[in-house]
């Protein structure tokens, strides 16, 4: 008579994975692109600099370079490097949990959730700071979360990838409207709201990223965690619950972990489009399905991606800009045309 199992063999579940030398060498190059894209974001703008003057403007050797670098452009790209790593792991994890390849922030309606409650905070208590916007951000994007969830689920059936699609598109539409109707009847909250709404990187200190940190280093660490019990999960909850996984808790974390990166990387700049939706994917064919890799190249390629849409709204409008926020859903929208026309939409 076999052993029975434990939980430690949630540890020895066999999953396909991309450890070749020819993923980690997509890696090492992924990592490469991205510090070369954060050289171009301290380099490219209105007033374009030299890496040497780049260099002098971090070390404050030059004032106007230390002005530009540090002033806006630095935040700027420290902010992209958190906020396009909390999409693309959210995305990833949230694909995961769901078996859902259509899974996404804005899809499903989290960043809808966190909108309406940003708008509520500016509207009605008058706050206009991104620090002051993460617990009401992190609140809507929980209760969209738990809703669309509840209308994309069968009474006896798993959550269904069209079903849960449908359900954030009508929970998206309903938010979105009560957005537009409070900033119609509140000037003020308009003119407040407008610029965040469109997902941008600009006109962010340092300062303003405090507050967010926290909790975008909270969902990540806890990412990290949901690495073992996501690989049991992903062989089927039958499998799972045999090989010990705590299926249930293990779905809980998960939804924390997504209201968490969601929720504070919308409050830092706005909704933003289909990172979470593209990236896990990308990943998946970089280095495999185990999410002990997949999930840490997720938050990387999340990463690379909104920084280079970045320093392309730059480029293309220069020397005016175009939001990331833009960039990143004119990038997406072909990627959710290819997965729906994909024959294996249903799962992953």
């Amino acid at each position: 008579m076999p052993a029975p199992t434990t939980t430690r063999d949630v540890r020895r579940v066999p999953v396909r994975v991309g450890g070749t030398a020819l993923s980690r060498a997509t890696v090492l190059l992924a990592i490469g692109a991205l510090l070369a894209a954060c050289l171009a974001s301290l380099m490219v703008g209105a007033n374009p600099l030299s890496p040497a003057q780049v260099w002098a403007g971090l070390l404050g050797q030059e004032q106007e370079a230390m002005d530009v670098v540090r002033g806006g452009r630095l935040p700027r790209t420290v902010l992209g490097l958190l906020i396009g790593s909390a999409l693309g792991a959210a995305g990833a994890v949230m694909q995961s949990i769901t078996r859902n390849p259509l899974a996404d922030p804005q899809l499903l309606g989290v960043n809808g959730g966190a909108a309406a409650a940003v708008v509520t905070a500016i509207s009605v208590f008058g706050i206009t700071q991104p620090g002051g916007y993460i617990w009401f951000a992190l609140i809507g994007a929980a209760c969209a979360a738990v809703l669309v969830y509840l209308l994309g689920t069968g009474r006896r059936s798993a959550s269904n990838p069209v079903r849960l699609l449908l359900a954030g598109a009508a929970v998206q539409a309903a938010l979105q409207s009560y957005v537009v109707a409070t900033m119609l009847a509140d000037p003020t909250a308009y003119y407040s709201f407008r610029y965040w709404d469109i997902g941008a990187l600009t006109g962010r200190t340092l300062e303003d990223i405090g507050p967010v940190v926290w909790f975008l280093a909270a969902g990540l660490l806890g990412m990290m965690l949901l690495a073992r019990p996501l690989n049991a999960l992903s062989l089927g909850e039958e499998a799972g619950r045999a090989l010990g996984a705590n299926i249930p808790g293990t779905r809980t974390a998960s939804a924390v972990v997504i209201v968490l990166l969601c929720g504070s990387a919308t409050a830092a700049v706005g909704p933003i489009a289909f990172v979470g939706l593209a990236v896990p994917h990308l990943a998946r064919l970089t280095v495999g399905v185990d999410h002990r890799t997949m999930l840490p190249a997720s938050a990387l390629l999340g990463a690379l991606l909104l920084i280079t849409a970045d320093v392309v709204g730059r480029v293309i409008a220069w020397p005016q800009e175009i939001g990331v926020g833009i960039i990143t859903g004119i990038v997406g929208a072909p990627v959710l045309v290819w997965l729906v026309r994909a024959r294996k939409v249903g799962r992953l």
